[in-house]
């Protein structure tokens, strides 16, 4: 696998002969508290003049190596170019505009400048704090237990209609997303405003790791019996937790709604 610096190296080459305006990076290669391990892309932006000319023949990709697999995705007026490489790397290369500049900074946590003779970045400053949660607000905690105890109803209707693709993407996609936010709220509500990353990936740093194997275990969604154990345990575990906020923040919380909610499951899933 090449090193980190060949690729560097590499990238900003390819930009030279491309006569690239400018080039940055961003993802986890620039963020000092993320794992580093052979899986970190180079997530790289290429700010060009002319995105037509260079996207008409795309036979320059080639200089950055033999590719295994690749996927070519729109974003906006941008051009994002996924490559994974015979040797392992990956970029996830972005071509934008320099009129676009802005678009493609707002869409980032952070990132660092590896060339800009012009000084186009100066005028963006990104974000760094994309990913942080703050303390919730008393709406944001209604709203989330209500989708909570609203979507959950359609898992419940997808296990008794043996559909589990529908009932596992409503469990995982929505109600345990829910949960985590209700966790993420938990732990700002006692550090104030906090880093817990992309896909909370940083969320469990903050949390006893009992809490993580807590809900790791709800992740076994391999089979409608496996998913309705997790139905209900991911039930009984935002109950709990939803609780412990309001009451750290004061805030009011439906306990009749999730108590009918959980009847209304037990009702239509008897045998759990």
């Amino acid at each position: 696998m090449r090193a980190e610096t060949e690729m560097l190296d590499l990238i900003l080459q390819t930009a030279e002969t491309l006569q690239v305006a400018a080039v940055a990076m961003s993802g986890s290669r620039t963020n000092p508290k993320a794992l580093k391990d052979e899986f970190q892309d180079y997530d790289v932006v290429y700010v060009v003049d002319d995105l037509d000319n260079l996207t008409s023949d795309l036979s320059w990709l080639g200089q950055f190596g033999k590719r295994i697999i690749e996927q070519e995705v729109r974003l906006g007026h941008r051009r994002l170019f996924l490559m994974l490489f015979e040797d392992g790397n990956r970029i996830d290369l972005t071509l934008c505009p320099k009129q676009q500049i802005q678009e493609w900074v707002d869409s980032e946590a952070d990132c660092t400048v590896l060339k800009d003779d012009k000084g186009l970045f100066e005028s963006y400053p990104p974000s760094p704090k994309r990913y942080w949660t703050n303390p919730a607000s008393a709406i944001e905690f209604e709203k989330t237990c209500n989708e909570f105890w609203w979507v959950s109803a359609y898992v419940v209707k997808g296990i008794c209609r043996k559909q589990v693709s529908y009932a596992t993407d409503h469990l995982y996609g929505i109600c345990q997303q829910e949960l985590l936010k209700i966790l993420a709220w938990q732990v700002a509500s006692d550090r104030g405003a906090v880093d817990i990353g992309k896909n909370y990936k940083y969320l469990f740093n903050y949390l006893p790791i009992e809490k993580e194997k807590e809900f790791s275990n709800l992740l076994d969604l391999s089979s409608l019996d496996k998913i309705t154990q997790s139905l209900f345990a991911t039930i009984q575990l935002f109950h709990q937790e939803a609780q412990i906020l309001a009451q750290k923040m004061g805030f009011e919380y439906g306990r009749e709604v999730a108590e009918k909610m959980m009847r209304y499951a037990e009702v239509k899933l008897p045998n759990h």
